[in-house]
Order: structure tokens, then sequence, then C-alpha cells
């Protein structure tokens, strides 16, 4: 039982480091949504609940226009998967990683989002600890930074009141120190040089409202194509 609990005190140990950008992140993020929730009328459990359940950040911002207007079932179905599709794609670059995790690789597959993407993707568990408990705890940490971001800013949101515009820009600091972290390594400088150029053509051709998923599909074909020098 010792053994056990060393073992899985390793495991959350390596992975903390590796999340704390994304704790730095989710947690102004997520207090900005708990401000904005509590700004249209959704208390703190509200909050707490719409993380701890949806937990899909973008889309709950989303949800609160959804939240405070007519309820059309078909638009926010339409909408949901629009915003979320690109989690088709984390999906299956991710089920040779998660291969052999036995029933941990449901709360993995549910707690996915794009900073625990970045993550995953890029590192591997040091020497001597365990990739399972590894990559749980990478996932379990993002997911409580989120929850308790959501639920102190539903707290904040009773007692004070402040301007948000330009918080959200916090998301885009994020993913930028989590590609220089990518492009630290060699290995993934072809991808990201992939993934800018696909990205961009994708909004020259789509426009800024609808290039992310075929952005996300000519890139999983480039890398598909290029795979081999990429590996080698």
């Amino acid at each position: 039982m010792q053994n056990r609990s060393e073992r899985l005190k390793k495991a959350l140990t390596a992975a903390f480091p590796k999340t704390i950008p994304v704790l730095t992140g989710f947690l102004a993020l997520g207090i900005a949504y708990g401000v904005l929730m509590q700004t249209k009328g959704y208390g703190a459990i509200w909050s707490l609940l719409m993380s701890a359940i949806a937990f899909c950040g973008s889309m709950q911002f989303v949800a609160i226009t959804l939240l405070t207007a007519v309820f059309d079932p078909v638009q926010a179905f339409i909408l949901s998967l629009m915003v979320n599709a690109r989690h088709l794609f984390y999906g299956i670059s991710l089920l040779e990683k998660y291969k052999g995790l036995g029933k941990i690789r449901g709360f993995l597959i549910y707690t996915l989002c794009d900073e625990t993407f970045s993550i995953v993707s890029s590192v591997e568990p040091p020497k001597g600890i365990d990739r399972k408990p590894f990559y749980f705890f990478i996932s379990l940490l993002n997911y409580l930074y989120w929850v308790t971001g959501s639920f102190l800013g539903g707290l904040l949101g009773n007692v004070i009141a402040f301007d948000t515009r330009g918080l959200d820009f916090v998301l885009t600091g994020l993913f930028v120190v989590l590609f220089l972290e990518h492009w630290k390594q060699k290995q993934n400088r072809i991808p990201g040089i992939i993934g800018i150029g696909v990205t961009a053509l994708a909004l020259v051709i789509f426009g800024k409202d609808n290039f992310i998923i075929p952005a996300m599909a000519m890139i999983l074909l480039a890398l598909i194509v290029e795979r081999k020098k990429i590996c080698n």
C-alpha cells in the first residue's frame, strides 16, 4: 500500500510543474467566467456545476448568451458541435498515448481540453514515473484549476465588479507559452510550422468565422502525409 502511495506521490510531483502555465491561465479565465455568470444572474453554484459537468471552456462563455436568450435546442446543438469539434482530432491523435490505461481512460477523455492535449501530446513521464497516474494527474489538475477558478469568480462577482474586457487574452497568452515550449524540441518544429501555415491558409480561404474545423482537418491531413518525415 505504501509503495502504491509513493508511486502516486511521485507521479503528482512530476505532473504538477507541467501544469503551472495552465494553472495561471485557467484561474484567471475561470474567475472571469464566474464573474460573467454572476452578472447574468447565475450564482457561484451554477458556475461550479457548469464547469464541473460541461467543462468546455470556450463553449461555456458562449453558453452564457444561450442561457439568457430564447432557448433554441437546434442552434445550441449545432453551435456546441462547431465550437468543440476540434476535440475529435485531439482524441484521434491521443489514441496511442492513452492505449492500455484501463478504466481511467474514461476520465482522461472526459477532461480532455486544448491545454491538457497540448501538455500530454508533448511530454512523456520522467524515468521511474508510471504513465497512468502521470497522465491522470495532469488531467485532474487542469480540471480542478478551471472548476476552482469558476467557483471563485462566482463568489467574487457578489462583492466586486470590474471591467472584464480583454481578460480573454489570457487564453491566447497561455497557448503562446505552450507553443514555445513545444518549439524548444526540434521534432516539434515541422508540425508547428505546418500548423501555422495551414491555419493561415484556412483563415484566408474560409474567413475568421469558419476556419477552425477546415484548418484542423487540413492540419491532420498534412501531418498524416508528412508523418514519416516528422517521425524521422
